[in-house]
């Protein structure tokens, strides 16, 4: 009998004493938050802006492709619509920056347009601002699960012949 207490109470004190490998370490939500707002990337989103015709791409690489490459169609088809006319033969770049509001709504924060450009396309900029009026994403870019502004840099070459 006195072998059987003593072996309770050794299995007693032994579970006791365990507890403590059992015991979490409580963090705060402060320090959490402060934690997890770390580990985000900033610069990158989960889900790229949509277009009707690009809903169907679940990675974010097809997502980005068929977003810049639905807009760049876009501003094509509209400069070419205008039917304007040069001069002489063109092979320029321009940049456009613009951004996409949480809401969907794109708009152009800036245009690099060549001095060249600007003098054989005077109406080239408000083609282009008129143009994305009528091209809006049906969605905004997210970022676990919230919508986000997002930027893109676009770069758009024309090219003529006469």
């Amino acid at each position: 009998m006195k072998i059987k207490n003593w072996l309770v109470l050794v299995v007693l004190y032994v579970s006791f004493q365990s507890c403590q490998f059992f015991e979490t370490e409580k963090i705060s939500s402060e320090t959490f938050l402060k934690d997890e707002i770390k580990s985000i990337n900033w610069k990158d989103v989960d889900q790229y802006p949509i277009f009707l015709n690009c809903d169907t791409f679940t990675e974010k690489k097809e997502q980005k492709s068929c977003f810049e490459s639905t807009l760049s169609a876009h501003l094509y088809q509209v400069i070419n619509s205008e039917k304007m006319r040069v001069t002489s033969d063109l092979n320029e770049t321009f940049v456009l920056d613009f951004l996409v509001d949480e809401k969907g709504k794109l708009a152009i924060t800036s245009m690099k347009i060549d001095s060249l450009l600007k003098v054989q396309i005077p109406l080239l900029a408000t083609t282009i601002m008129e143009g994305i009026k009528t091209l809006q994403p049906i969605a905004p870019a997210y970022k676990r699960g919230i919508p986000v502004k997002t930027t893109f840099r676009l770069p758009l070459v024309i090219k003529t012949s006469n």
